[in-house]
C-alpha cells in the first residue's frame, strides 16, 4: 500500500474486494508514518491505539461498498478539537488540553467511516505562513527538508505530500490551506464561507476562518468536502443551502468557460518560475477550450492591509479567553489576579501570537477604532463587490497561489512584514468569502512545487473542481513524487 500511488477510489476498491482490510491499511499507514516522520515532523499527536480499534470494528461490520471513505485514515490539523485526543493549536497555552467533544467536521468524517490517525502541526493558533511559530516542532517541506512547508497548515500539507496520509483537514484564515498546498505540490481547498461548520475549530478570526480538505488530487478533495459540508446547528454562520455532490461536474469539459486573470496578481514581484507556471496554465486552459482574459481587481492587493486589521482585531477578542483561570496554561508562583493574567499569557503565548493580539487591541482601541477597523471593513466591502461584479462575466479567476516557491527556514522569521506578504494573493478570497483552490501547476528549476490558484463565485465549488480536474488531467504535476529525505 502506497499513498503516493493510490487514490481514495483505488483504496476503496481494494477494501471492498478484500485485497486489504481496514486494520491492514491502518497498520500500513502507521508503518509509513514511522518511516517518514523523522524527516517530515508533521505530527503532534498519534491516535494509533484508538485508530486500530476503530479499524478492527470496521472490519467486523464490513466495508460499505457505497461509501468511498469507509475505513480510510485521515489527519486533522491540531486546531480542531478531537474527543479524547490532545488538541494544542501548537501552543504551550493548550499543551495538555484534552477535549471532550469532536469538531463538527471531524465528527462528520468519522460518521463517514474515516479514522483519525493523528493531529498535525501548524503555526501557533494558525498564526503564521511557515509553521515555524509552532511551540513544539518545525515541520519540513516534503520536497526539500531545508525548506518550510508553508503555513499555517504546514503539517497537513507535508503529511499528504510525503505520503504519510492520503488526506487531511486544514484551516484557512488568509491562505493557510492554499499556500502550504502550493509549497508542497498538493491540492488545497478553501470552501465558501459558511459551507463547512467552524464548530470545534479553535477560533483565530471568526469572520475569515474556514475548514477545508488537503489531498493529492482534485477528485479526492471533492469527496472529502462532500462529507464535511452542510448546515450545523452548532454554527449559525453555516449556510442552509442544500449541499450538492461536489464531484458532479468532474470529468465534464470546460469548453466555453470564461476565465479571468487579474493583472494586479501578475504585476506583483513574482518569482520567474511562478510567472511561467501561470502563463503555461493559461495556455493549458485555452487548449481545453476556455477563453482567458485579463481582468482587474483594483482593491484586491489592499486585502493584506485589511486582513491584518480585521484578523488581528478578531484574534484579540477570541484569545482573551486564555486567562490562566478557566483552562489552558497557568503561570506558577503568581502573587495576585493581575499576575495570573499577565504571566499566563506572557509565558503561554509565543511571540507571533502576542504580536497579533497587540495589533488587534490597538486597532480596536478607543479613538482608533474608526480610523483602523472601521476603514478596513469598508475596504473589505469594496473587495467583496469587486469579486461579485467580476463573476457576472467570468466563471473562474486564475492566478498564482504564492509569489514564490517554498523558502528556507529562518529566511523570514526576523521580518514579520515579509512573512505576512506570503498571503498577498490568497487573502482577498477569505475577505470575500468565495471558494478557492490551489492545485499543482509546475516546478522551479530546483524541483520545488508551484501552485496555481483558482477561484469561483460563492457556493460554486463544483465549477472549481470541474476546472481543476480538467487541468489536472491535461498535465502530470499531481503525479510527481517527492524524494523524502532530500531534494527531489
Amino acid at each position: 500500500m502506497d499513498y503516493l500511488k493510490n487514490d481514495l477510489t483505488s483504496l476503496h476498491q481494494m477494501l471492498v474486494n478484500k485485497e486489504l482490510s481496514a486494520s491492514e491499511l491502518m497498520e500500513a499507514t502507521f508503518d509509513g508514518i514511522a518511516k517518514r516522520e523523522p524527516q517530515i515532523d508533521a505530527f503532534l499527536a498519534m491516535n494509533k491505539d484508538e485508530a486500530l480499534k476503530q479499524a478492527a470494528a470496521i472490519d467486523q461490520r464490513g466495508i460499505n461498498a457505497d461509501n468511498v471513505l469507509d475505513g480510510i485514515p485521515v489527519g486533522i490539523k491540531d486546531n480542531m478539537v478531537t474527543k479524547g485526543l490532545t488538541t494544542t493549536a501548537a501552543s504551550k497555552m493548550l499543551e495538555n488540553f484534552n477535549p471532550i467533544y469532536n469538531a463538527t467536521a471531524v465528527e462528520r468524517l468519522e460518521n463517514a467511516g474515516m479514522v483519525v490517525a493523528g493531529k498535525l502541526n501548524l503555526d501557533e493558533f494558525a498564526m503564521g505562513s511557515s509553521t515555524e511559530t509552532s511551540a513544539f516542532k518545525k515541520t519540513k517541506n516534503a520536497w526539500d527538508q531545508t525548506k518550510v512547508p508553508g503555513g499555517s497548515s504546514g503539517g497537513p500539507a507535508a503529511a499528504v505530500a510525503s505520503g504519510e496520509l492520503i488526506a487531511a483537514l486544514g484551516s484557512d484564515t488568509g491562505g493557510s490551506i492554499r499556500q502550504p498546498a502550493a509549497f508542497n505540490g498538493v491540492v488545497g481547498f478553501k470552501p465558501t464561507y459558511g459551507r463547512v461548520s467552524r464548530y470545534g475549530l479553535i477560533a483565530f478570526s471568526s469572520s475569515l476562518d474556514q475548514i477545508g480538505p488537503m489531498t493529492r488530487n482534485v477528485k479526492d478533495n471533492a469527496l472529502i468536502l462532500n462529507a464535511i459540508a452542510g448546515q450545523d446547528k452548532h454554527d449559525f454562520t453555516t449556510s442552509p443551502r442544500e449541499v450538492p455532490d461536489f464531484t458532479s461536474k468532474i470529468g465534464k469539459d470546460i469548453k466555453g468557460m470564461h476565465i479571468g486573470v487579474p493583472k494586479e496578481f501578475m504585476d506583483v514581484d513574482l518569482q520567474p518560475e511562478v510567472r511561467e507556471a501561470v502563463q503555461n496554465a493559461i495556455k493549458t486552459f485555452e487548449s481545453l477550450g476556455a477563453t482567458v482574459d485579463e481582468i482587474s481587481l483594483p482593491h484586491s492587493l489592499n486585502g493584506i492591509q485589511v486582513y491584518y486589521i480585521v484578523a488581528t482585531s478578531e484574534a484579540s477578542s477570541n484569545l482573551q479567553r486564555y486567562d490562566g483561570i478557566r483552562y489552558g496554561f497557568r503561570a506558577k508562583d503568581v502573587k495576585n489576579l493581575e499576575d495570573v493574567y499577565v504571566r499566563s499569557r506572557s509565558e503561554g503565548f509565543g511571540d507571533e501570537v502576542k504580536r497579533r493580539i497587540m495589533l488587534g487591541t490597538f486597532s480596536l482601541s478607543s479613538g482608533l477604532y474608526d480610523e483602523f477597523f472601521g476603514k478596513a471593513t469598508k475596504v473589505r466591502t469594496l473587495i467583496c463587490n469587486e469579486f461579485e461584479n467580476i463573476f457576472k462575466d467570468y466563471d473562474l479567476i486564475l492566478g498564482p497561489t504564492t509569489t514564490t516557491a517554498a523558502f528556507g527556514f529562518g529566511e523570514k522569521t526576523d521580518d514579520p512584514i515579509a512573512m505576512y506578504m506570503n498571503d498577498l494573493l490568497t487573502i482577498p478570497m477569505n475577505l470575500a468569502g468565495v471558494p478557492a483552490m490551489s492545485i499543482p501547476g509546475g516546478f522551479t528549476k530546483n524541483g520545488l512545487p508551484v501552485g496555481i490558484h483558482l477561484v469561483t463565485p460563492r457556493f460554486d465549488e463544483e465549477t472549481l473542481y470541474q476546472a481543476g480536474y480538467a487541468f489536472e488531467q491535461a498535465t502530470d504535476f499531481h503525479n510527481q513524487i517527492p524524494t523524502i529525505g532530500g531534494q527531489n
